[in-house]
C-alpha cells in the first residue's frame, strides 16, 4: 500500500518540529534550604563522588507535579528526607551553557530557584546530603567580627586590574566596585550579595568562570580559591537566596521560621547578625524588636550557664494584622563597618 502523501501544511509542521527538538527546553527545580545552628548560617548541599558541591535540584514533571512549589516540595523529601516548612519562588535561571551542554548533547536546562526555610540541623538525612555554612561559599559576606581580610588581601587589586582592563568600561566597573564593598567613603551593604558574586565572575576570579570558560586570556586565578565552587551556576542561586533573605527579614518576620517555637532574645539576635552577617548593638536591638512588636514574654526563664536566667520569648503573629511591613530593619544599627 503505498505511503499517503503530507499535504504542505503537514510537512512544514512535521520540519517545524524537528527543528524544535534541536532547542528543547527542560524546566529543573533547585532549592537553597537554609537553617541556623547557633551562630552558623547552613545550606542543605548535595555531595556526590568526584562533583562539586550542589544544591537540591530535580526536574519539574508536568504530568506528576500539579505545580512547580508541589513538584519541588515531592522531590526534596524523595532526595534528602525533608519536607519543606516555608518557601518561595526566587528567580528564573536559564543562561546559555548553566548546564554546560555541548551542541547536540540535550536539551537546555531552565531551573527555577527557590528559597526554603527550616528548623531542621543537625546531619543530613541521607548519605549524600550534609549542611554547609553559607560562608564557605562567600567568605567576603561575613563581617561579624571584622572586615573580611580577603577583601584587602585578593578581592581589592584584582577588581582593579579588571577596572584597568577595558578602558571603555573603566568607569562603570569601578563604580560598580564601590558600591559592591564599599569603598572611597560608601558603606557596605549586606544585601548586594548577588551583585558582589556576579562582578567576581565576570572579573574571572571564581572558580565557576574558569570552569565557564569565562577567564581572561593569560589571567591566573586567586590562591586560594575565592570560597568553594559549586556545581553549575549553584553558588549564584544561593547568592540570589541569601540576598532575598536579608533583604526580606527588614520588612517580613521570615527569621522566625528559623527559630524555635520559644527562644531568648539573645538567641534570636545571634540568628538575624548569622543572616545579615554583621554584629549588632544588644540595646538597639531589642529596643527595634519591642518596637516592632514582634515577640511577647512567655513567662518563662532559661537557665544560662552565667548570669541571670533569660526571658523566653515567642513570636506574635498578631504582628502581621498590625503592621505594613513587620520586620528587623536594621538600618543604621549595624556596627563593626
Amino acid at each position: 500500500m503505498p505511503t499517503p502523501k503530507l499535504s504542505e501544511p503537514s510537512l512544514r509542521a512535521v520540519k517545524n518540529a524537528r527543528e524544535t527538538s534541536k532547542f528543547a527546553v527542560e524546566v529543573g527545580l533547585s532549592a537553597a534550604i537554609v537553617s541556623i545552628t547557633g551562630e552558623n548560617p547552613q545550606v542543605l548541599v548535595v555531595r556526590h563522588p568526584n562533583s562539586a558541591d550542589a544544591l537540591p535540584f530535580g526536574p519539574f514533571e508536568p504530568l506528576r507535579h500539579r505545580t512547580l512549589e508541589s513538584g519541588l516540595r515531592l522531590w526534596v523529601k524523595e532526595q534528602t528526607k525533608l519536607e519543606l516548612e516555608y518557601a518561595e519562588q526566587l528567580y528564573t535561571f536559564g543562561d546559555r551553557g548553566r548546564h554546560l551542554l555541548a551542541p547536540g548533547e540535550g536539551p537546555r536546562v531552565v531551573s527555577v530557584g527557590y528559597l526554603a526555610l527550616t528548623r531542621a540541623t543537625g546531619e543530613g538525612k541521607t548519605p549524600d546530603t550534609f549542611w554547609g555554612d553559607w560562608y564557605r561559599y562567600f567568605p567576603w559576606e561575613d563581617w561579624r567580627e571584622k572586615r573580611p581580610a580577603l577583601i584587602d588581601r585578593a578581592i581589592i587589586s584584582s577588581l582593579k586590574s579588571f577596572v584597568r582592563a577595558d578602558r571603555g568600561q573603566s568607569d562603570q566597573r569601578r563604580m560598580r566596585m564601590r558600591i559592591c564593598f564599599g569603598l572611597e567613603g560608601l558603606n557596605w551593604d549586606e544585601e548586594r550579595v548577588l551583585e558582589r558574586y556576579e562582578l567576581l565572575y565576570e572579573a574571572g576570579l571564581v572558580e565557576e568562570a574558569k570552569r565557564d570558560g569565562r577567564l581572561p586570556f593569560g589571567q591566573r586565578m586567586p590562591e586560594p580559591p575565592l570560597g568553594v565552587s559549586m556545581e553549575f551556576d549553584h553558588r549564584r542561586i544561593l547568592a540570589t537566596a541569601i540576598t532575598r533573605l536579608r533583604g526580606k527579614m527588614k520588612y517580613r518576620p521570615v527569621v522566625f521560621e528559623l527559630m524555635a517555637p520559644i527562644f531568648t532574645l539573645s538567641e534570636l539576635q545571634r540568628t538575624v547578625e548569622a543572616i545579615s552577617g554583621v554584629r549588632l548593638h544588644k540595646q538597639n536591638f531589642r529596643r527595634l524588636v519591642e518596637d516592632q512588636g514582634l515577640v511577647e514574654g512567655t513567662g518563662k526563664f532559661a537557665r544560662m550557664a552565667r548570669g541571670r536566667p533569660a526571658e523566653l520569648f515567642r513570636f506574635r503573629r498578631e504582628a502581621l494584622g498590625e503592621r505594613h511591613a513587620p520586620g528587623l530593619r536594621l538600618g543604621a544599627r549595624r556596627t563593626g563597618i
